[in-house]
């Protein structure tokens, strides 16, 4: 199908609303729109980027929980949660007991972003693997009552306080198992000849306009396009998140998702979803080479000059990649040493500014590595 010649859906009669049933997508999908291709190539070329890069830096599983941690932040912030990455990345005990319930709605995200990347092992994309996803997404949090882990047997909205004044109303429940199973099935169709980029951006979209599930439906739509890159061998590593994209440019987001379903305009929402994968791309690997540049320069000019904790520095200083706000006990576990030792260790870093005491209290102090953290 062209483009220019393609149908959303269709509007149908609820009881006093109207409800959109978007048309299915299992099929080819081409275009002429010269724009696109330039997009298509310029995206492609920076994903390869993002890739290499990747591929041959030294340990990437450190930088990749940070990215995880401001991917949860973003997408949870997108849907009301107020917590910072600060907050998410220290223990439930330490939170503001107000603010609990938010931090384990970030926590959860990662979690459930983690179990989805290693199920990739064992499972296609599926719908089941959404499902389980989602499951965990919503456990013991806001939502919980909102069917985890199933797809909806009711009626919800987008926007508004009900039906009456929703901004958009998605299909009807009974529609959802047909159009989700037909979404799967275009993940998956290896007789379509379309590039993986414009099948995710296709298929983002029509997940959203789906909105299968009551409540949860923008944080596993976001999630579904790393699963996707993962899955297809895109990306070796799950380095690419477009949730702070969507945020910075909202609007954009629900107006380009608006058109496709008041206008039939899914070119234009190509062309938004491209630009964010190259903007996105670009701003992963600056970080990536950052964080690379900052840690060979501490090393070589702070970690190395702690003479004979030079040892327990280095040991102290890597474990701040996965864990870059601790306590003294928190080094004392890393480290091995007695609690004088870890906090004359801790001093060190704070004189060097490596970290930076947060807290200003006398006792449970936090310390954060906070170049680092600057840099997400």
């Amino acid at each position: 199908m062209n483009i220019i010649d393609f149908k959303a859906g269709t509007w149908q009669r609820g009881y006093q609303y109207q409800y959109f049933v978007p048309e299915k997508i299992n099929h080819s999908f081409v275009w002429t729109d010269e724009i696109i291709n330039e997009l298509l190539e310029t995206a492609s070329l920076k994903l390869g980027e993002l890739n290499s890069f990747s591929r041959f830096i030294p340990n990437t599983a450190l930088f990749i929980l940070m990215h995880v941690f401001k991917e949860a932040v973003i997408s949870s912030r997108i849907e009301g949660t107020r917590t910072n990455i600060e907050e998410a990345l220290i223990d439930e005990k330490d939170i503001d007991p107000e603010r609990r319930n938010e931090w384990h709605e970030v926590r959860n995200y990662v979690l459930a972003m983690n179990n989805a990347i290693n199920q990739l092992d064992k499972l296609p994309l599926s719908n089941r693997l959404i499902r389980d996803t989602h499951k965990i997404l919503l456990s013991n949090v806001r939502g919980e009552h909102k069917n985890p882990g199933e797809f909806r047997t009711s009626q919800n909205w987008i926007g508004g306080a009900s039906l009456n004044d929703a901004v958009f109303i998605p299909p009807a429940h009974t529609e959802v198992p047909e159009l989700m199973s037909d979404l799967e099935l275009l993940l998956h169709n290896e007789t379509i000849k379309m590039p993986h980029l414009i099948r995710i951006a296709i298929a983002h979209y029509q997940f959203e306009t789906i909105h299968p599930f009551l409540d949860g439906n923008g944080r596993i739509g976001r999630l579904l396009i790393t699963l996707y890159f993962v899955s297809k061998g895109i990306l070796e590593k799950p380095l690419l998140y477009l949730s702070e994209y969507f945020e910075k440019n909202k609007s954009l987001y629900y107006d380009n998702l608006t058109f496709v379903r008041t206008k039939n305009d899914i070119g234009q929402w190509i062309k938004y979803f491209l630009t964010g994968i190259i903007q996105t791309s670009e701003n992963a690997v600056t970080t990536l080479k950052k964080i690379i540049d900052m840690k060979e320069a501490i090393e070589k000019d702070k970690i190395t000059s702690l003479g004979n904790r030079t040892k327990q520095g280095m040991t102290l200083f890597h474990a701040l990649f996965s864990k870059p706000i601790v306590q003294i006990k928190d080094v004392q576990t890393i480290t091995g040493l007695s609690p004088k030792a870890a906090n004359d260790l801790v001093q060190a870093f704070v004189e060097k500014k490596i970290l930076a005491e947060t807290t200003g209290y006398q006792r449970n102090r936090m310390f954060m590595f906070d170049d680092y953290m600057k840099l997400f």
